[in-house]
């Protein structure tokens, strides 16, 4: 038989449900984040100049600085991104870029999700599915 008197089993269970309940309520925000939920479906080109690169998880993410400011540009997940042939080595900060892309709905952000981007006339395809013509 179970050492744990009523009141620590009921304890426990609570513990148990309330764990699962934030990660119920947390899991739509992380895909909110990694989905395309929070961009346009209207897809833009930035062009600009790298004035920054990671390429940590959960997804590498450029720094353009364009006309207009400096962008955030989220790239792929760390294997898609290089999968596309982009490496923390392709681009260095300075180089000419040319970002296609979804942008962030709030206008006030200049954050976007690339699908392809494109350096020294190369491009790099991280959502190929996604590219509309």
């Amino acid at each position: 038989m179970n050492d744990l008197s009523m009141p620590e089993l009921s304890r426990r269970r609570v513990g148990i449900a309330c764990a699962a309940a934030v990660c119920l309520a947390v899991a739509p925000l992380a895909q909110a984040h990694h989905g395309w939920s929070w961009a346009d479906s209207e897809q833009m080109t930035l062009d600009g100049h790298i004035e920054r690169i990671s390429m940590a998880p959960p997804h590498p993410t450029l720094h353009v600085k364009a006309a207009d400011g400096v962008w955030q540009v989220d790239l792929g997940n760390p294997s898609q991104t290089e999968r596309s042939g982009f490496t923390g080595a392709t681009g260095k900060v300075g180089d000419a870029i040319v970002v296609l892309g979804n942008r962030d709905k709030d206008r006030q952000q200049r954050h976007m999700k690339a699908v392809r981007i494109t350096l020294a006339g190369k491009n790099y395809d991280m959502y190929p599915e996604r590219i509309k013509d």
